[in-house]
């Protein structure tokens, strides 16, 4: 039996997905942030929630990275895990 680390390996080494894979990264990244700003905060999904005034489930969608958040529900987000977000342009890399 692979490991999860193993078979991402072996997926990223076809073209296809590495690109499919890239082009993600940013939502991967704003999801990654509102996890580690919640956990920091030690806060559940559902204790945000009544913070934001929305109901679980609708943390756990916006975690489960399905479709990027708008730009006033990060802000709302931070707010209740007690952050605030910061956005910044940066340069490409070669």
């Amino acid at each position: 039996m692979k490991t999860l680390k193993a078979l991402k390996r072996e997926l990223l080494n076809n073209p296809g997905v590495q690109a499919a894979y890239e082009a993600q990264s940013a939502e991967f990244a704003i999801v990654h942030e509102l996890i580690a700003a919640r956990m920091r905060a030690g806060l559940t999904q559902h204790q945000l929630a009544e913070r934001m005034g929305t109901t679980q489930s609708a943390i756990a969608r916006l975690e489960g990275g399905k479709r990027a958040p708008s730009m006033s529900t990060v802000q709302r987000y931070a707010q209740a895990a007690g952050c605030k977000a910061v956005f910044r342009l940066e340069p490409l890399t070669a």
